[in-house]
């Protein structure tokens, strides 16, 4: 039988009513019962009037002996009580059984608050009265029938006992506990129906007991001790693979890296496991509190709010398990009077230094991911005026033109200060820098919220406008843009005037975002020369539009006659000077012409569909280099930029191990240069090439990192060995503190994840020994050598510098010296180009 033990402390208005309710009709049960009782003359069996003690021991008894189970600040229990009901009911009549019981159960519930032993006792004498009309509408005749005829109306009046004792005291836990009644009635429902059978056989076994001889009954009650010892065992055993279960559900929730989240799991799920009716999680570092319960957060904020919840409180230190680090306080609130026992101590505790882990593993990711964040927004915005930056232009530019078929016409407008070089010359740098910046915020305020305003460099800057009605609307926006310049700014106590010129490109249908700005700069130069405001592109007075028509038209002759060479720019070990791999770079030896830089071609060759034979053109003459230095002794690495969309096909990673196995080869010593696009974005689609080429032996290296679409995740998915610093944080280190940090936290990066870290664009010796004070261990610029075809760089390396061969600089401390590192230098892993 289930009855309340314990509630808490407010009484719920539906409650009291519920209560008084079932004490109401209870107690005319009992006036009615006393009534009967007094006109009847009692009659058992034993013909002993002895019988009603023994029967409101029974009761009592029955009331005393119970499984406890507590949910929040309440205690409920499962006890013997409708066991002794049909007992009694066998032996007496039900009037007389009914004032038993009432005096049974008040006399084992003195102990407790009025309201509660009036509920118990009205529960009890409700269950006796219903039992004992089920009893007497089975035509119930006494002991002294035959043995099978007595079950099937005990166990009638068994049942309607226990349906009872379930209906009434259910729906009152649930209120005082204030959690669902469905819970409870499915909770542990299996134990208590074999519960309940194993009480139901007791009671028939001991009736046929009394029936046959009196004395047996001495046995009865060890018997009943210890199925309630065993029941009691299987319950608690039931709890513990319960209460074992949710706390390894708890844990795997808690491993997660958003903090909020971490918190609201700590609270709701810990508000379960302990039947808690708040837990409170106290950052200490943060001066946060969060609380809630089992249905979710409720406060969630500084730490000096009280909470609502009074009672018993049971803190502990959210602390590691060597308890060198506490990051603050669990705490759990019961509104009653609650002691936790040793196994939910351990519980707490375990789950105390689980939470601990997680809020530091998701502080920790936090704080990466805010400076991860900071070095994005550094890499893609202007440091001076805080406009976008010419590669978050282009990045924009790219994913509208994607899109453009859905958001209208797109077109950009590229603005150019007139004599501005006149401003720094006359006023100073300073006052040049604050008119770039009063330049800015005028542009950004001309603008439309969907338009991106970008700083190109120096005084030069565009509007990409989105989502246009019509083409010739991007004239009039580049009118309005240009008209917010016209008013003279106040630059160190004098009014300077700007003159600017314009250039306006619609999206091409082809050609990108690079084709794009290169339109406008057309266009833009269009109206200086025209002594115009404003230009808008035209095809026709495009010259080098139709040059490289012209290029392209002749790609097809220039894959088939070869006219496309390597040179290769050696990458050196920064601190000894030596070489350490070399990077393969695409030209065209033009017979008209001449040397054709890759940024006239490339992107010709990428929509030509020529660009598999031009890829295993280049391959195969980075691969036959790379074999020939090492037949000469320089077993150097060779490095090649893969086009994004060479990822895109299938056959590319086939053809690469081909090759490789062709000029025999290992694959380690190939390196291929992966550029941070929005084709590395899609990784589903690259996965399978990368994951082919690296399982191989192929080496990876990202190019141009921080630039680009690079963040946390992509490193997570993208299975490179290396990173490469474009070169524009290189050349900007010893002048702006954003780039210097940019280098700092990649180099801090690499080493994290056991990656090279090479610096691009190294052209003086300055660069070179910050660089490598900072930690990084390689290098590739001007400073140690241009790129060279690959005879030229053999010969280099066979020079050497001094008696080093294999070398291209000094090295920048001798051999054996003792070098005093800069604090906080590291030295970073030693590449991934050092010989296998």
């Amino acid at each position: 039988m289930i009855h309340l033990s314990e509630r808490p402390n407010e009484t719920d208005r539906r409650l009291t009513l519920l209560v008084g309710l079932v004490v109401v009709v209870a107690t005319i049960v009992v006036i009615t019962s006393a009534i009967a009782a007094s006109a009847s003359p009692l009659t058992v069996p034993l013909n002993d009037l002895s019988v009603l003690v023994m029967l409101t021991f029974m009761s009592a008894v029955g009331t005393l002996v119970k499984v406890p189970i507590r949910i929040r600040s309440t205690t409920h229990s499962i006890s013997w009580n409708e066991t002794a009901l049909v007992i009694a009911l066998a032996l007496a009549p039900t009037s007389w059984v009914v004032l038993c019981t009432a005096a049974g159960v008040a006399l084992a519930s003195l102990q407790l608050p009025p309201i509660k032993l009036a509920f118990g006792v009205g529960k009890n004498v409700l269950m006796a009265a219903g039992a004992g009309a089920a009893l007497t509408a089975a035509d119930w005749d006494g002991l002294s029938g035959h043995p099978g005829d007595l079950l099937p109306p005990l166990a009638v009046a068994y049942l309607v006992a226990v349906l009872l004792d379930e209906i009434l005291a259910i729906p009152v836990i649930a209120l005082a506990s204030g959690t669902p009644i469905s819970q409870h009635f499915r909770s542990n429902l299996d134990l208590r129906i074999a519960g309940y059978a194993v009480r139901f056989g007791v009671a028939i076994g001991s009736l046929l007991i009394l029936e046959a001889d009196t004395r047996l009954l001495l046995a009865v009650p060890p018997l009943v001790l210890s199925l309630h010892l065993a029941y009691l065992t299987r319950v608690r055993g039931r709890t513990e693979q319960q209460v074992w279960q949710r706390l390894a559900q708890t844990t795997d929730a808690l491993n997660v890296v958003e903090l909020d989240e971490v918190l609201t799991t700590a609270v709701t799920r810990s508000a379960e496991l302990f039947s808690a009716d708040e837990v409170e999680v106290e950052l200490r570092d943060a001066d946060r509190i969060v609380r809630g319960g089992a249905d979710g957060v409720t406060y969630d904020g500084p730490a000096d709010e009280p909470t609502a919840v009074t009672g018993t409180v049971v803190p502990v230190r959210l602390e590691g398990h060597d308890k060198t680090v506490d990051v603050g306080m669990l705490r759990l609130r019961f509104r009653g009077p609650v002691t936790l026992s040793a196994r939910e101590h351990y519980t707490l505790h375990t789950l105390a230094s689980a939470l601990c882990t997680a809020v530091r593993n998701a502080q920790a990711y936090a704080e990466l991911a805010r400076v991860a964040q900071a070095h994005a927004h550094d890499a893609t915005h202007d440091a001076l005026t805080g406009l976008a930056n010419r590669r978050h232009l282009l990045d924009a530019g790219n994913a509208q033109l994607h899109q453009r078929h859905a958001d209208g016409v797109t077109a950009l407008v590229l603005i150019d200060l007139n004599h501005f070089k006149e401003v720094n010359d006359t006023l100073g740098h300073a006052a040049g820098d604050q008119t770039l910046t009063a330049v800015a915020e005028r542009l950004r305020a001309a603008a439309r919220s969907d338009d991106l305003v970008a700083r190109l460099g120096g005084d030069e800057f565009a509007v990409l406008l989105r989502a246009l009605p019509a083409p010739a609307v991007a004239a009039l926006r580049a009118e309005t843009l240009l008209a917010a310049l016209h008013e003279p700014f106040d630059i160190e106590g004098m009014r300077i005037s700007v003159e600017a010129s314009g250039g306006i490109a619609v999206a091409p249908a082809t050609g990108g975002m690079v084709e794009l700005l290169r339109r406008a700069d057309v266009a833009m130069y269009q109206a200086k020369r025209a002594g115009q405001r404003i230009a808008t592109y035209a095809p026709a007075r495009d010259t080098a539009d139709l040059g490289r028509l012209t290029l392209g038209g002749e790609l097809p002759r220039a894959v088939a006659d070869h006219e496309f060479t390597v040179n290769f720019q050696p990458i050196v070990d920064l601190g000894t000077g030596e070489v350490i791999a070399a990077e393969a770079l695409a030209r065209w030896r033009h017979p008209t012409h001449g040397m054709i830089d890759p940024l006239r071609f490339l992107e010709a060759v990428e929509r030509s569909g020529l660009l598999p034979a031009f890829a295993e053109a280049i391959l195969d003459q980075a691969l036959i280099a790379a074999g020939t230095w090492r037949d000469a002794g320089f077993d150097v690495p060779v490095a090649v930029n893969v086009s994004p969309r060479s990822l895109l096909d299938a056959r590319f990673p086939g053809s690469v191990l081909a090759r490789l196995r062709a000029h025999d080869l290992p694959a380690d010593r190939l390196v291929l240069e992966l550029t941070e696009t929005l084709t590395l974005s899609q990784l589903d689609v690259v996965d399978q090439a990368l994951t082919r080429l690296r399982g191989a032996g192929v080496r990876l290296a990202l190019d141009d990192f921080g630039t680009g679409y690079s963040s946390l995740s992509l490193l997570s998915r993208v299975p490179v060995h290396e990173l490469k610093i474009d070169r524009s944080f290189v050349t900007a280190m010893e002048s702006s503190t954003e780039a210097a940090a940019i280098i700092r936290s990649t180099l801090d990066l690499g080493r994290s994840l056991d990656l090279a870290v090479v610096a691009e664009g190294v052209e003086r010796e300055a660069q070179r020994r910050a660089l490598w004070e900072l930690g990084c261990t390689a290098g590739q610029g001007h400073l140690f050598a241009r790129p060279l075809p690959a005879g030229t760089l053999l010969a280099a390396l066979q020079r050497g510098t001094g008696d080093r061969t294999g070398c291209l600089a000094a090295a920048l401390h001798d051999a054996g010296a003792v070098v005093r590192l800069p604090q906080g230098r590291r030295q970073g892993g030693q590449g991934r180009h050092q010989p296998a």
